[in-house]
C-alpha cells in the first residue's frame, strides 16, 4: 500500500494523510478506536455522549491524546434538535476547549451559539448534516467544513432522504467550504467519485464498526459481516426522527407500532428504542433487540480486521479508481 500523503482541503484541515473521517459512533468511538484511526492516517472522533460524566470524558480525551502520540483526533458532540432545560452541551464544549482538543464534529442542531467559544480557542469545526440545505446554513455561520450524509447512511439520514451520489454533485454548486460525503461509503472508488464531483473527502461509520479496535462483541460484528444492504430498516419517521438500523425484532416492532398508530409519540416508543438497549447489543452480541445503526455500506463489510487494514484496502481501491479516471 502506498503511504504517500494525499493533499487536499480535508487533509490540510485535519493534518491527516488521507481525506477520510471516521465519524463518531455512539458507545463505540472510544480512545482505542480513535487512536487507531489517527495511526492509519485518518481522523476519528470520540463520542462525548458515550461519556456523560465530565471526568470520564476528560479521562478518555487524555488517554486518546497519549495513544495518538501527536496524531490528530477530535471529539464528536451530538446535540438534540432543540435546546432543552438542563442540557450540558456548553459544559462539554468548555471541557473540550480546556483540554486543548483542536477538532470537533458536531451534529444535531445548528452549532452557531458555540462558534465564538470554539473559534476563540482555535478549534476547527466539522458539522454533520442530513441535507445540502443544512450544509449551506452551517457554512454561513462559520464552520470549517461540513459532512453531508445521504439516505443510505446508518443512524439518522434526516427527512429529505436524498442519496449520497446526488448530494456529492449538488453540494459542489451550493458550497464554498470543503465538504465530505457520507452514507453508504465503504469502497475507495466511492471516495474517488466523490472527489470527482467536488467533495473533499468522505465520512465513514458502518464500514468501520467491524474494526478489531471497536470493542463491540464478536457476534455483533459477525452479523454485520453476514448482513447485506437489504438487511436494514427505516423507522421512527412518524416522530420526525428517521433512523436506519439493522433489521431485527425491535425495528419490526417499531415499524408495526407506527403503522398501527401514525400519531405515536416518542415517549411511547422509548421503551423499545432507548440507547441503553442498543449498547447492550454491543456488550452481549445479541443483535436481535435495539435500534442498531447500520447503513448500506454493509455491502462492503466482509471481515473483521484491524482498522489500518480496512483503511489500507480502501486506499488501494481509491488509487486504482483515480488511475482509471486519469486514463479516460
Amino acid at each position: 500500500m502506498s503511504q504517500s500523503r494525499f493533499s487536499n482541503p480535508v487533509t490540510e484541515l485535519f493534518g491527516t494523510r488521507l481525506p477520510i473521517v471516521a465519524g463518531g459512533l455512539m458507545w463505540l468511538a472510544d480512545a482505542n478506536f480513535v487512536a487507531a484511526a489517527s495511526r492509519a492516517g485518518i481522523i476519528g472522533f470520540i463520542t462525548a455522549a458515550s461519556f456523560p460524566e465530565p471526568h470520564a470524558l476528560q479521562a478518555e480525551i487524555r488517554r486518546c491524546r497519549d495513544l495518538c502520540d501527536g496524531g490528530p483526533f477530535g471529539v464528536n458532540v451530538s446535540m438534540l434538535p432543540k435546546l432543552v432545560p438542563g442540557e450540558k452541551t456548553r459544559d462539554v464544549f468548555e471541557l473540550i476547549v480546556d483540554e486543548g482538543v483542536k477538532f470537533v464534529e458536531t451534529s444535531g442542531r445548528n452549532p452557531e451559539e458555540f462558534m465564538p467559544l470554539l473559534k476563540a480557542a482555535g478549534v476547527k469545526v466539522l458539522h454533520k448534516v442530513p441535507a445540502v440545505r443544512y450544509a449551506v446554513k452551517a457554512a454561513s455561520i462559520g464552520v470549517d467544513a461540513v459532512a453531508i450524509v445521504g439516505a443510505e447512511c446508518g443512524g439518522h439520514p434526516g427527512l429529505d432522504m436524498v442519496g449520497s451520489f446526488v448530494n456529492a454533485a449538488w453540494a459542489e454548486s451550493e458550497l464554498d467550504i470543503p465538504y465530505l460525503i457520507g452514507g453508504g461509503v465503504g469502497r475507495g472508488s466511492q471516495l474517488a467519485a466523490a472527489l470527482a464531483m467536488g467533495a473533499s473527502g468522505v465520512v465513514i461509520g458502518t464500514r468501520f464498526v467491524v474494526a478489531e479496535e471497536i470493542w463491540a462483541h464478536e457476534d455483533y460484528k459477525r452479523r454485520l459481516v453476514e448482513a447485506q444492504p437489504t438487511d436494514t430498516d427505516l423507522c421512527m419517521q412518524s416522530v420526525r426522527n428517521t433512523v436506519r438500523t439493522l433489521r431485527n425484532e425491535t425495528s419490526a416492532a417499531v415499524k408495526a407500532l407506527e403503522a398501527q398508530n401514525p400519531n405515536v409519540t416518542i415517549q411511547e416508543l422509548l421503551p423499545m428504542v432507548a440507547g441503553k438497549i442498543g449498547r447492550d447489543a454491543y456488550v452481549t452480541g445479541d443483535w436481535s433487540k435495539g435500534l442498531l445503526s447500520a447503513g448500506h455500506s454493509l455491502a462492503f463489510v466482509d471481515r473483521v480486521e484491524p482498522l489500518a487494514d480496512i483503511v489500507g484496502r480502501f486506499e488501494t481501491d481509491m488509487r486504482q479508481a483515480l488511475a482509471r479516471m486519469a486514463a479516460v
